[in-house]
């Protein structure tokens, strides 16, 4: 199977940065798509970015012009760069893959186990 791990997360202040990796590994034949989601507490998951096989990306309007996605296909990760931190930001970050396995080409669906990140003064 596949597992994903995250890293990167932790206290920053206010218009701060933070780099977020999750690290995938396992039975991947290719990782289709990656994304990152967060929860507030008190609050449901949402979508923060993602990232498709060739390369495209999709943003939340919150997050737009100040976090960036990307991959490097060869070492299966991904990265969530954030600049201008707000404590808004203040959340449980997820990794997301969508997974074709090398084992017998089911594609499913993987999540990491979350790294928190706040942002306070």
């Amino acid at each position: 199977q596949v597992q994903l791990e995250e890293s990167g997360g932790g206290l920053v202040q206010p218009g701060g940065s933070l780099r977020l990796s999750c690290a995938a590994s396992g039975t991947i034949l290719r990782i289709n798509t990656m994304g990152w989601y967060r929860q507030a507490p008190g609050k449901q998951r949402e979508l923060v970015a993602t990232i498709i096989q060739d390369g495209s990306t999709n943003y939340a309007d919150s997050v737009k012009g100040r976090f960036t996605i990307s991959r490097d296909y060869p070492k299966n990760t991904g990265y969530l760069q954030m600049n201008s931190l707000k404590p808004e930001d203040t959340a449980v970050y997820y990794c997301n893959a969508v997974v074709t396995l090398s084992s017998d080409y089911n594609i499913l669906h993987y999540w990491g186990q979350g790294t928190p990140v706040t942002v306070s003064s």
